[in-house]
């Protein structure tokens, strides 16, 4: 049995079903895979399995899958990630589980952690486990995932929803953001960094983000906010007003703002927000700082500011926080998600 000083890694257990899609099945792998403590030894062992005994697993690309555990994998998870597949069958169509499929999920133990990755989220509805709750997947399909599931309260214009222990993403680079996310509630911004940063990606996008946003591909030959946003950064710590923000980009308030929400799908005011509370994340969980001076540094001016954007964003105060992630993984907070 391993010791507190030394624990298991978390088991995350991937649902593979027939027609899947290749590039979403690999994403628990290459995210959760790559999380290492500072010892750099694994944070999660990922394992592969279908509704089936160990087999190929048919994709909606040119190729199948080698799938080498069965459905008794799901019995022993921690989380539970369902990909999307496009071979749902009865799922999709009229809500219900297949046999097979109902008896694989019926193994999964109670307080299993369930992720959905886009129309993944059908299986967890059609299992009953999205009742009364809220969801999302991908933009394209919630009309007809709303009306097939009505007790579901499904929102089209999220990335991902965190509802505790059961989580759903919208379309494919979702559920990048999604299981990040995870990694982040899990063991702390600096772990999912080092994870963001080796896979090449942004190491957060808030699940409040919407996920389609429809306008034309920006000419390149325009001015960007790309420049005040970098500068911002530097200067978190700032009292800073649009009006600053617009003059590094040489524009009017109106057009900088007009700019920005097309470029980052949020108000400056939202953004500047949102990189002060990730700044203040990362002071509680790496340094010793005081709360106050945590608050100052990060942009919000005193504790009691601070307190109460954390409290609306994460659902805990700074001070719950920092106790969580100096305690060890696997208690850490339930990021909360804003749905709208």
């Amino acid at each position: 049995m391993p010791s507190d000083r030394n624990p298991r890694p978390h088991r995350v257990v991937v649902l593979a079903l027939d027609g899947l899609i290749p590039f979403e099945l690999g994403i628990p792998q290459r995210i959760f895979g790559m999380a290492r403590d500072a010892g750099r030894r694994p944070l999660y062992e990922v394992v592969t399995c279908s509704v089936r005994p160990p087999g190929p697993v048919a994709t909606d690309a040119d190729f199948a899958v080698l799938v080498e555990h069965g459905p008794e994998a799901l019995a022993t998870a921690d989380t539970v990630v369902v990909p999307a597949s496009y071979e749902l069958g009865p799922v999709h169509e009229e809500g219900v589980l297949t046999p097979e499929l109902a008896a694989a999920l019926a193994l999964i133990r109670p307080g299993t952690r369930l992720v959905a990755i886009c129309t993944g989220g059908y299986v967890l509805a059609a299992a009953g486990l999205l009742d009364g709750r809220p969801a999302t997947t991908h933009w394209a399909s919630a009309e007809h995932f709303q009306r097939l599931f009505p007790t579901v309260r499904v929102d089209a214009d999220v990335l991902f929803v965190d509802d505790g222990d059961v989580l759903t993403s919208a379309g494919v680079a979702a559920g990048i953001d999604l299981c990040l996310h995870l990694v982040r509630r899990d063991h702390g911004a600096a772990v999912a960094s080092d994870v963001a940063r080796r896979t090449v990606v942004p190491p957060h996008r808030d699940g409040g983000q919407a996920q389609f946003i429809e306008r034309p591909v920006p000419d390149p030959r325009q001015a960007s906010t790309t420049g005040a946003r970098a500068w911002a950064l530097d200067r978190l710590h700032e009292p800073l007003q649009l009006r600053d923000l617009a003059e590094r980009e040489a524009m009017s308030v109106r057009t900088f703002t007009r700019r920005f929400r097309e470029e980052v799908g949020v108000s400056p005011g939202q953004w500047l927000t949102r990189q002060r509370v990730e700044r203040a994340r990362h002071l509680l969980e790496s340094t010793d700082l005081a709360v106050d001076q945590v608050a100052r540094r990060a942009g919000f001016g005193t504790a009691q500011s601070m307190r109460q954007h954390l409290q609306a964003t994460l659902g805990v105060t700074p001070t719950a926080y920092r106790r969580t992630f100096r305690s060890g993984p696997g208690g850490a907070p339930r990021g909360a998600v804003v749905t709208g």
